[in-house]
């Protein structure tokens, strides 16, 4: 009996330390923004393993690989700061011949793109921030303006701001008649005065419980991402509710953030061959349409479109005007782009709303 336990255990050590000597993608991007299943799947074609991170911000995920965090092979920050990460050296200059599913990118892709060549990124999604509400315990509905923000005190304690600095402050630039992007440091304190009074009403500045917290009624009106939105509008079996759903997502008419989320290898990436092989996996058309009805992001890849198209499901999706926006809408939205030096600008800026009373 003795003898068998220990075969038994000397058998356990050795599968797990077969197991451990896998190798092993380290991903470092947003909170459910990659389908299980495909990564799974990509775990038994590849003999591997992924291990996701989670980040809330592009400004936390870019102070984790400034301070020297080595260990991830494949990050997905926005385009603003794909070029901030790319001018420090963080980054690895692609090989767009690791990866043949860059031709499914959509031409569409330029229109929200800093870096159309794809020299450090490939993109991966593009998402739109507005607001979204309750429509069944908001009475009367929200106006489309930003100004919901401080005309709605009677949602007083029910409504949140995401806490990121570009996409807050550049609401209430928006708001303003101003650009996003201003460097104009009146602009920007007319800003900062505008957030100061739309914190008199909310609960808190929250970047991910802001799409659990309208789909339980938690909160009634939130300054959020499309597909975090579009997420909360799908039932348990990830289909667009019907008769249940009463989130009704908004795009200001004073416009909106638009932002493209890249795929970037760091330089310092110690699978970076691996992370190639994950991004062609990903730019296939079918896992890409797979994917973006998980994750409710557009992506913009052509070939995934296409499988949409091909099934009753796929096309239902298509007309979900949370992920794609019908028309023209997409030209009202301006894309958050590189500030540069004036970056100090808007850190005091947030600085000083974070502490206003």
């Amino acid at each position: 009996m003795q003898k068998s336990i220990l075969a038994v255990s000397a058998a356990a050590l050795l599968a797990a330390g077969c197991g451990s000597n896998k190798e092993t993608l380290h991903v470092f991007t947003w909170s459910e923004y990659i389908d299980p299943d495909l990564v799974e799947r990509f775990e038994e074609e590849n003999d591997c393993r992924v291990k996701i991170d989670i980040f809330d911000s592009n400004e936390s995920m870019r102070a984790k690989i400034q301070q020297g965090a080595a260990g991830y092979d494949l990050l997905t920050p926005s385009s603003y700061m794909v070029k901030e990460l790319a001018l420090g050296g963080f980054l690895e200059k692609l090989d767009h011949a690791k990866i043949p599913n860059l031709a499914n990118i959509a031409p569409s892709f330029k229109r929200c793109a800093l870096d159309p060549s794809m020299e450090y990124g490939i993109p991966y999604m593009v998402t739109y921030t507005g607001f979204a509400y309750r429509d069944d315990m908001v009475s009367p509905a929200p106006e489309a303006t930003w100004a919901v923000f401080e005309n709605r005190s009677d949602l007083k304690g029910h409504v949140t701001l995401l806490g990121d600095a570009r996409e807050t402050i550049g609401a209430a630039l928006l708001y303003h008649g101003h650009s996003l992007n201003s460097t104009n440091p009146a602009d920007l304190a007319e800003a900062r005065d505008t957030v100061i009074r739309w914190k008199k009403n909310i609960a808190k500045f929250e970047n991910e419980q802001f799409k659990s917290g309208i789909a339980s009624g938690e909160f009634l009106l939130v300054h959020g991402y499309s597909g975090d939105i579009g997420q909360a509008q799908l039932d348990d079996d990830g289909n667009p509710t019907e008769d249940d759903n009463h989130i009704t997502f908004v795009l200001p008419k004073e416009g909106f953030s638009l932002s493209c989320d890249e795929f970037v290898i760091p330089a310092a990436a110690r699978n970076k061959e691996l992370a190639y092989k994950f991004v062609d996996f990903i730019h296939d058309g079918e896992v890409a349409a797979q994917n973006m009805m998980y994750t409710a992001y557009w992506c913009p890849n052509a070939a995934a479109m296409e499988v949409l198209a091909e099934s009753e499901e796929g096309r239902e999706f298509l007309q979900n005007p949370t992920v794609f926006l019908p028309g023209d809408e997409l030209e009202r939205g301006e894309v958050i782009g590189y500030l540069g030096d004036a970056l100090e600008l808007y850190n005091k800026t947030w600085d000083e709303i974070r502490s206003a009373e």
